[in-house]
């Protein structure tokens, strides 16, 4: 049943689609000398502003602000088990049994004191043999707790995590995905760094676990550090971070404040890291310690994935514009959100249109100077991040070869954000939460 929340979605995206088609058609029948003066005005401006925000910061190295500081033996030396404030680590989990069992000796593995830690597993609906792997996991660990769900409960990802969310008192949450690979001194860091500097929220770098598995995991490696640059560049320069799900360390009081995790989204991160913004809750991003993550190993998985992210980014904009245009951002959030919903949404639109105005009138495409600032930008990011040092998973060896791959990759954008707008525009909703397969380290068990 179409909800009323989905019928507003449908119809901003349908605007939405209107005025994206207008403007990449527009210009093919303008007089010829003329053409090409909207989308270079475009381009300079969002030239400038990367330039500023992006490129600037990546190319001259990480800020120590945003990095917290090694805390091995010396540098822990004046923390104790009772100076270190509680963290409920929180796991959605649903047909997970290939990768359940390794997180929870992950986080077994932890130098953090384990009376201060609690992992929170819910089994949402799983059918296969998830639950009886948690059943033994729970009797050799005492910090290990289950909760369960119906296969009909409803809320996908973000009911799993209210669930759990009712259950928690520590001030710290941090979640994570089943397959996440965490270093063993990520809390005793990263707890600190977050108290210290008064965050509502820090998410990790996202690095992939299995980044040599094909081409197309290399590729996906090159995009998570691509994204951690950017953002970043965005922080040190007063813009706007975003959460990605998996590693994204939560305040509690924060979460509570922003209303937990909506139900009626497919992606629970950006919309909460939408409703954080509007509350003024500063967030971060670390580049180290990172958060490992499998990368998916085909393209259909890969399809069906983006066009999740696509949704639930789109959606936070459709849903919580009018509060993003009010007097609750200031001028440099509000530009910094401006000008990155043209780059990822707008732009692949026009793009489209711009090539079906191509087509029709026979003529070169006009939207190209705004393109060639996107994928500039995204070269030198991957660049600048690939070159930096970095714990965890290696990150991948750059050449010319390996660029050439991460920019045609980044093109699947052009194809995955014009469908799903264009899906949402016509199509009534029904909220589905797919997850992605977790292998682990049997690649057979897909």
């Amino acid at each position: 049943m179409t909800t009323p929340a989905s019928d507003r979605r449908r119809g901003k995206s349908a605007l939405l689609v209107l005025i994206c088609g207008c403007a990449g058609l527009g210009p093919h029948w303008l007089d010829p000398g003329v053409r090409l003066l909207p989308a270079l005005g475009m381009a300079l401006f969002l030239g400038g502003y990367s330039i500023r925000t992006v490129l600037v910061p990546a190319l001259s190295g990480p800020r120590s602000a945003f990095r917290p500081q090694h805390a091995g033996p010396a540098a822990a030396a004046g923390e104790t088990a009772e100076s270190l404030p509680a963290v409920d680590v929180v796991v959605a989990a649903r047909d997970e049994q290939a990768v359940i069992a390794r997180l929870v000796e992950r986080i077994a593995a932890l130098r953090y004191p384990l009376q201060q830690l609690r992992l929170w597993v819910v089994d949402d609906g799983s059918s296969d043999r998830t639950p009886q792997v948690l059943e033994e996991l729970r009797r050799r660990h005492r910090f290990l707790q289950v909760l369960r769900r119906e296969p009909d409960a409803g809320g996908g990802k973000s009911g799993a995590l209210n669930l759990a969310l009712k259950q928690l008192r520590a001030p710290w949450m941090l979640v994570l995905d089943a397959d996440a690979d965490l270093q063993p001194d990520t809390l005793e860091r990263l707890i600190p760094f977050a108290e210290a500097g008064g965050w509502g929220a820090v998410q990790l770098r996202k690095a992939v676990a299995n980044p040599e598995a094909n081409w197309l995991t290399r590729a996906q490696a090159m995009e998570m550090v691509l994204d951690a640059v950017v953002q970043e560049g965005r922080l040190v320069h007063g813009g706007v971070v975003e959460l990605r799900g998996n590693g994204q360390l939560l305040r509690r009081e924060a979460l509570l404040g922003a209303g937990g995790f909506n139900e009626a989204t497919v992606t629970d991160d950006l919309d909460l890291s939408t409703r954080l913004l509007l509350d003024r809750q500063p967030m971060a991003i670390v580049w180290d310690p990172p958060v490992g993550e499998e990368a998916v190993l085909g393209l259909r998985a890969l399809w069906r994935q983006r066009q999740r992210w696509a949704e639930g980014g789109l959606q936070r904009f459709l849903d919580y514009g009018g509060d993003l245009l009010s007097p609750r951002l200031s001028a440099c959030l509000k530009l910094d959100l401006g000008c990155f919903f043209l780059l990822q949404y707008v732009l692949p639109l026009v793009a489209a249109a711009d090539l079906l105005g191509a087509l029709l009138t026979r003529s070169l495409p006009t939207i190209w100077p705004v393109s060639f600032v996107a994928f500039s930008l995204s070269g030198i990011s991957i660049v600048a991040g690939c070159r930096r040092r970095g714990e965890g998973p290696p990150l991948p060896a750059l050449g010319p070869l390996n660029l050439i791959l991460g920019l045609l990759y980044l093109g699947h954008w052009f194809l995955v954000i014009p469908w799903t707008t264009l899906r949402m525009a016509l199509l009534p909703k029904r909220l589905v939460w797919a997850k992605t397969l977790h292998l682990g380290e049997d690649p057979a068990a897909a």
